[in-house]
């Protein structure tokens, strides 16, 4: 438990970090509100559309007496909407880190800069760069999508689908959160997606504390964009303690070689 705390921690000092480099808190928020503008449209539109929506697709309940059909049709106008802020949330990082891939890079080579020691650069082309990043967050997606289809057929159950269901999906949010911030700096070190997820499910606690408040923070309006910079110098300071760790684990796991005494 004492990691989840530790996890929170990376979260305020990434704040902190950008707090005290201005320019590059400004630098950071660019990408964050082209792509708001874009979800805010899309999320507007599904709260409009949502009753619609369902409405075309539970056609075999028309006939329905009230107050079952209210009562069918509302639920999963809530569930849809639900469902569509869920998938917001964690795809806003994937496509905000995309859009801003240059500039997180920087940002994230800065905080490596600034605390000292090797600061690792990818050495390839921008567009190698944002080809990566575009696969693995398509990868990312997918399997967020799989489990939000789980969820969503959970959501369903009586008092389950309304208290423990809610609870593993801020959890499935916030781990693979952490996982495409902490990706800008792991990439640059030379980590494929699979030792990406590898190392963060290692440290399972420390990766949900940085990442389910940053999920729940995400979900109010504006937010999101304002945290992005800090949250990804606090990705990159998350990153850089966990692969010194990695590496100290590889070290003690490795023992001096045994040799049979001939005596």
């Amino acid at each position: 438990m004492r990691d989840l705390g530790v996890g929170f921690g990376y979260l305020i000092k990434g704040q902190r970090w950008v707090g005290r480099h201005g320019r590059w808190f400004g630098f950071g928020l660019l990408p964050g509100l082209v792509t708001l503008v874009l979800y805010a449209a899309a999320l507007v539109g599904l709260g409009y559309g949502a009753d619609n929506l369902v409405s075309w697709a539970t056609p075999f309940a028309d006939d329905w007496s009230s107050p079952w059909l209210g009562l069918l049709r509302n639920t999963l106008t809530v569930l849809v909407f639900a469902l569509g802020l869920f998938l917001a949330v964690i795809t806003f990082t994937a496509v905000t880190l995309l859009v801003g891939q240059p500039f997180y890079e920087s940002l994230s080579e800065q905080v490596d800069r600034t605390e000292g020691g090797e600061v690792p650069e990818s050495g390839l082309p921008l567009w190698r760069d944002l080809w990566i990043s575009a696969r693995d967050s398509v990868r990312i997606l997918v399997r967020v999508g799989l489990y939000s289809v789980l969820l969503f057929a959970l959501g369903f159950i009586p008092v389950v689908g309304q208290t423990v269901v809610p609870v593993i999906g801020f959890c499935v949010t916030g781990y693979f959160l952490a996982e495409e911030l902490t990706a800008v700096a792991l990439q640059r070190r030379g980590m494929v997606l699979k030792d990406r997820l590898v190392l963060l499910r290692g440290r399972r606690m420390l990766t949900l504390g940085f990442g389910v408040p940053l999920g729940l923070a995400f979900l109010v309006p504006f937010v999101a964009v304002f945290l992005m910079p800090g949250a990804v110098a606090g990705a990159t300071l998350l990153a850089r303690d966990l692969v010194a760790s990695d590496e100290d684990a590889d070290e003690d796991a490795d023992p001096a070689p045994y040799t049979l005494d001939k005596d």
